[in-house]
């Protein structure tokens, strides 16, 4: 099955303990889209502004990304600035210039319409809730949000959640989200606004999935240098979402399996700026991780 993305194309600048990058490729469509499209077809939806560099097309062509919901508007791309310490954890934003982003209104080619599988990044509820309207009848429907909209537009996102059948977010969010001070309360407690599966994001200690009234957990690969966290969550739902998409099944074992394609990948993306380290990515690397990984849930 392919993927449609619809999310944010960014230019960052990033500090770490490891070096820095200036306007590097970010945002959570093109991290997906890295990560999605070594397993199907992604099918994107964004927009850039004049200055976005040849690098980000060929990146995208390179993975043959379907651009024809690509928008390139006058003036600036979506820019981001910000510094990490020595805890991946710990960002500070130093600035956020939306540019042409601020405008953006997701337009769906009409041969978009009927893509089977949907992800919405993170943007405002409203704007996701834009492309499910103009979407016929996807199969399987997710999307990531974030602590801004659950205060700024928490009716927004509760009318989205009803809509949504996989759910990204963090522990924190999850918590913020439902009241619940306990991690395992707030995960099942998010069912209860629509979506049947919910996937909590735990940074450097893995991710927890929850559908079908079981749990399912997956530690993160030991990275031992980590340059940039930037894209790493973004590039862990292309990974799962992209497994489940190109398998063509969504049952409870293509959920878990999907889990160790998704940190597997995503372990790859932060041991490096920007998403570059998909670039020199071997399959033979691949592989070897995603076996590491299931030998450490495995007694």
């Amino acid at each position: 099955m392919s993927i449609l993305v619809v999310g944010s194309i960014v230019l960052d600048t990033v500090r770490s303990p490891y070096g820095e990058t200036d306007k590097a490729l970010g945002g959570s469509a093109i991290y997906f889209s890295g990560t999605a499209s070594r397993f199907t077809e992604v099918r994107l939806v964004g927009v850039v502004g004049e200055d976005f560099p040849e690098e980000g097309m060929r990146f995208l062509a390179d993975r043959k990304v379907d651009l024809e919901g690509l928008q390139t508007l006058p003036g600036e791309t979506f820019a981001y600035e910000c510094e990490y310490g020595w805890n991946p954890n710990d960002r500070l934003t130093i600035d956020t210039r939306l540019n042409v982003f601020e405008g953006f209104h997701p337009k769906l080619p009409e041969r978009y319409r009927d893509t089977p599988v949907l992800f919405l990044g993170n943007i405002a509820p409203a704007l996701q809730e834009e492309v499910l309207d103009q979407m016929k009848c996807p199969k399987h429907v997710a999307a990531d949000t974030m602590n801004y909209w659950i205060k700024g537009d928490r009716a927004g996102l509760e009318r989205l959640l009803r809509r949504v059948d996989t759910l990204f977010l963090n522990d924190s969010e999850a918590m913020e989200l439902t009241g619940e001070k306990n991690l395992v309360k707030a995960i099942r407690r998010v069912t209860e606004f629509g979506p049947s599966t919910v996937v909590a994001k735990k940074g450097e200690h893995g991710a927890v999935l929850y559908r079908n009234g079981a749990f399912f957990a997956v530690p993160a690969y030991p990275v031992e240098t980590v340059r940039d966290p930037t894209g790493g969550g973004d590039s862990f739902a292309g990974g799962m979402l992209g497994r489940l998409a190109g398998r063509g099944s969504f049952d409870d074992s293509s959920f878990r399996e999907a889990m160790l394609h998704g940190t597997a990948i995503a372990s790859f993306v932060v041991e490096d700026f920007g998403p570059r380290r998909l670039e020199s990515l071997t399959d033979g690397e691949y592989d070897e991780r995603v076996r590491t990984i299931r030998s450490m849930i495995t007694i």
